[in-house]
């Protein structure tokens, strides 16, 4: 690992500064592809293959726009061609207002499903209690028409059977199957019906060490025969695939351990057009979140077999994973002709943004984040724009002008989580000061504080998830050249309470006076974009 990062670091100085924070994809140096498939959070995959081209739907629960529609030709390499949808309501938990968040919950699993022509991908709420789906005859180029209906199902699957009747397989433990109607705008009344009592019982046979109970459901239907995928967590065991197989889709349904390795689980199958098949699962993975997995599965008896002997293979034969920039993430100088998209799909904002209060207009080759409201504290803050962190090593730089902030405002440049870290400038009257936050202990410190008298600094924010160190440093510069560390090491946690991997961010926020603004001049990554894991050990 020393000798690899030693010839990768000469590499990238020899390409120099400006290459070394592009976007631009660079040429992998693995003949086949490794596991993970994606080093960054992209969670409760969905994936269908429609010809020659597969598609995969994901969960950013909190994040605007929201449920990521991704393309890949080869099951490796992918990049987001769009989201299903740019709000679930208008609700106070959604917009960060009067108070109110929705952090780790929003919209979860998703399924993702082509049918009769149509792409359908369907989603549940906890946050406004609904059921979702959305469909599009064109999940490239098309817009996404949308119904909803009470009650959520549960980590649900859509499925379409042979015989024209849609339904949704969804539950914990207990398993349940509801018929749609035909237009696909609620529930057949009295459907419903429990068709697996406890699909925990393959990984806990006694059935009283379930830990978390059976869920994740994804329902295939093959030469005939239906398959089940959950995901299951035996108390003190690791999380574990599951796998049900019936004749019928109301069963009886019988069950088996599918995979118990690595804690690699969740998710479902896919075939290519080689006739080759493969399940395509993730893994918690620490700060950096739920990571993709793919593994082969070959067919005994009836039964998808995950694995290699039961292992989570490091390397496949699959085409070479190149670089995840400017796919999944990217560099982003601001600056936008006539034809450009105002943001690239890479961004998300934290919760729904007030868009009168952000321009990549009013100066031009800039991204202007203004001020709307006053906030009690950076969580609650409006319009903090956010790119995935990714791994093993990531860094995001940044240049801010902070000359038309007011008294009481707060930009710069954070990585968010719950136990959130961030270095900017906060303005206390016509006084400018370069802080450095930092809340791994739960509740945020200013651990750093220098007087700034210019209106421009630099920023930047290093992490390393290299055997799950989790750790992130912060630095400053005055002249975008000779930087200098501040503050103290954030330890990154993966929280429950938001339930995502760390992600970069760029914000501002008022504590006394609305209508200040910061200037973003660019966003620029670096790291190690094409994953190379040749010792990585899991």
């Amino acid at each position: 690992m020393t000798t690899r990062l030693h010839h990768l670091a000469l590499l990238m100085l020899t390409i120099g500064t400006t290459l070394l924070f592009s976007s631009q994809p660079v040429k992998a140096q693995h003949e086949k592809a490794h596991n993970p498939i994606i080093y960054a959070d992209v969670p409760d995959m969905s994936i269908i293959r429609v010809g020659n081209n597969y598609y995969m739907s994901s969960t950013t629960m909190h994040m605007s726009p929201g449920l990521p529609i991704m393309k890949s030709t080869d099951l490796v390499n992918w990049k987001i061609i769009g989201y299903a949808y740019d709000t679930l309501g208008s609700m106070d938990e959604l917009k960060l207002t009067n108070g109110r968040n929705t952090y780790g919950r929003g919209s979860w699993a998703s399924s993702l499903r082509y049918h009769n022509g149509m792409y359908y991908v369907t989603t549940f709420s906890q946050t406004t209690g609904k059921t979702y789906i959305y469909s599009t005859k064109d999940i490239e180029n098309g817009s996404w028409k949308s119904v909803e209906f009470k009650p959520m199902m549960h980590d649900h699957s859509l499925f379409f059977d042979d015989d024209g009747k849609a339904y949704l397989v969804y539950g914990s433990g207990k398993i349940k199957l509801v018929e749609l109607n035909s237009d696909l705008t609620g529930i057949v009344s009295g459907s419903e019906q429990v068709i697996i009592e406890n699909a925990s019982l393959p990984t806990s046979p006694t059935g009283t060490d379930v830990g978390l109970p059976a869920e994740g459901s994804q329902l295939f239907k093959i030469k005939g025969r239906y398959y089940l995928f959950n995901i299951t967590w035996p108390a003190g065991g690791q999380r574990s695939v599951v796998i049900h197989r019936a004749d019928k889709i109301t069963g009886p349904w019988e069950g088996k351990t599918g995979l118990q390795d690595k804690g690699v689980a969740q998710g479902g199958l896919i075939d290519m057009p080689d006739g080759r098949w493969f399940a395509y699962l993730f893994r918690d993975n620490g700060a950096v979140g739920r990571i993709p997995y793919l593994v082969p599965v070959k067919w005994e008896n009836g039964w998808p077999v995950t694995g290699e002997d039961g292992k989570v293979p490091m390397d496949l034969d699959l085409p070479a994973n190149q670089s995840i920039a400017p796919g999944i993430v990217a560099s982003d100088e601001f600056s936008r002709s006539l034809h450009d998209a105002a943001l690239p799909l890479v961004w998300q904002w934290n919760h729904q943004p007030d868009n009168r209060l952000w321009s990549l207009k009013t100066r031009k080759g800039f991204l202007r984040l203004t001020t709307g409201d006053l906030d009690t504290s950076f969580l609650q803050a409006r319009n903090t724009l956010t790119q995935r962190t990714f791994g093993p090593t990531s860094s995001a730089l940044t240049s801010i002008d902070v000359s038309g902030m007011k008294d009481g405002d707060f930009a710069g440049l954070c990585l968010l989580q719950k136990d959130f870290g961030w270095v900017g400038v906060k303005v206390n009257g016509k006084n400018k000061t370069l802080v450095m936050v930092n809340a791994s202990g739960g509740n945020p410190e200013e651990v750093a504080h220098i007087t700034l008298n210019k209106n421009t600094v630099y920023l930047k924010a290093d992490c390393n998830f290299t055997d799950r160190k989790d750790i992130a440093e912060f630095y400053y510069s005055l002249d975008g050249k000779s930087w200098q560390h501040i503050g103290t090491s954030l330890k990154m946690k993966y929280t429950l309470p938001h339930f995502m991997g760390y992600r970069f961010g760029l914000f501002n926020y008022a504590t006394k006076e609305a209508g200040g603004y910061a200037d973003f001049d660019y966003f620029r990554i670096s790291g190690d974009l094409t994953q190379h894991l040749s010792s990585y050990q899991p």
